[in-house]
């Protein structure tokens, strides 16, 4: 029986050659090709700045850190995303706590987010996700943050390519740094760019890009214009010796190798095509799916949307997805929400209920998505959803 996953990585002819061709060559990290990749990448998403990193959680944990996070704090995401989007906050020793998300577009909603804000001063910045691959209206996200003196993270791992349009009518991309004070990204195989495992943060702070940098390798930096000693003070010279470096800060070894960073820009090469092959894909399940009494809800198409994953709302969704398996459709649920994780309700005083998420969660299911999936195999899976229901 063949097996149609939810996801799945797509590896060209090019992409084993550019990590051959790496794997070749006298650097196997901390090499050229981790800044040819960061400059790509900052390039595709209209950024100043990138920093590659070793994962999408290293991104976030560094990010977290570079902007403050500490002991006392309060950080507010979704519910609905993988845990790192909250942990990255409970690993710099501040709390992580959720607001409910928009029926309609399982992002953030950014009323029911306002009066958490009102009740709530302890809050420092907000972690969005752009889930599934569909933007949170970043402009008003900003004003909310500026109203109440807030950072934000844009978690964009699901959404390297998607955009939204301001209220000018300006196409805003996820990750460009207009809106947010630093963006996440997951090269992670099945998202639209994968490297096997990796990560990229882009900015257009200086000063917290050059933080990231030192924080993404152990703290050291060689950069002779960021030393805090003089020569004189290591030992009387002149000038710094070429060996000299400085550990400024408590830092993490966070760093991409180079043959990851070769093969994650060649599959950037190719994120365009990719991304008019997902949006014809999540086209073709809309169709299918509108007006069957079965579906409760499903991925909205709308402009700019990247479809990392196609979510419906079903009914029996636990009969559908065991159904599913039986015929090699290996569907997925994104996500469990994360205050119902016994880690987050065992903690003092709990997770409050948060009644949208909860309801999303009991009914959805993500259909296989990736550029690959054929016309074919995808008629396969919504005939067998349909079939079930019949």
């Amino acid at each position: 029986m063949k097996i149609i996953p939810y996801g799945k990585q797509e590896i060209t002819d090019a992409d084993i050659e550019a990590t051959v061709r790496v794997l070749r060559s006298d650097y196997l990290t901390q090499g050229p090709e981790i800044r040819e990749f960061e400059t790509a990448f900052a390039a595709y998403t209209g950024a100043a700045y990138a920093v590659a990193v070793a994962n999408g959680t290293a991104a976030l944990h560094l990010a977290a850190m570079a902007l403050g996070v500490e002991a006392g704090q309060k950080v507010i995401t979704t519910p609905i995303t993988f845990a790192a989007s909250a942990n990255c906050v409970e690993y710099c020793g501040a709390e992580a706590v959720f607001s409910d998300i928009d029926p309609e577009t399982y992002l953030l909603d950014l009323t029911v987010l306002r009066q958490q804000l009102l009740a709530d001063k302890s809050i420092k910045g907000i972690i969005p996700v752009q889930f599934a691959g569909r933007m949170v209206d970043m402009e008003q996200l900003r004003q909310l943050a500026d109203e109440f003196g807030l950072w934000i993270i844009e978690d964009a791992c699901h959404a390297p390519g998607a955009y939204f349009s301001d209220s000018s009518g300006t196409k805003h991309y996820a990750g460009n740094g207009v809106f947010a004070e630093c963006s996440v990204f997951s090269f992670h195989p099945v998202k639209h760019i994968a490297a096997g495992e990796g990560g990229m943060i882009t900015t257009n702070d200086k000063a917290l890009y050059d933080r990231l940098c030192l924080l993404r390798t152990h703290g050291i930096t060689r950069n002779t214009e960021l030393f805090q000693h003089t020569p004189e003070a290591i030992g009387g010279e002149q000038d710094f010796p070429l060996w000299y470096m400085e550990m400024q800060e408590l830092g993490y070894n966070y760093r991409l190798t180079d043959f990851q960073a070769a093969l994650g820009r060649s599959q950037l090469a190719r994120a365009d095509e990719g991304l008019k092959k997902r949006r014809a894909i999540a086209a073709r399940y809309a169709e299918a799916f509108a007006g069957e009494s079965f579906v409760y809800g499903q991925s909205g198409s709308v402009e700019g949307h990247a479809y990392h994953l196609y979510i419906l709302e079903v009914a029996d969704r636990l009969g559908l997805y065991n159904y599913l398996r039986t015929k090699g459709i290996y569907v997925q649920i994104h996500y469990i929400p994360c205050h119902l994780m016994p880690y987050y309700r065992n903690k003092k005083g709990g997770q409050k209920e948060l009644p949208v998420a909860e309801a999303y969660y009991q009914k959805c299911i993500s259909l296989p998505m990736y550029p690959t999936l054929t016309e074919e195999e995808q008629q396969f899976v919504i005939q067998t959803v349909k079939s079930y229901y019949e």
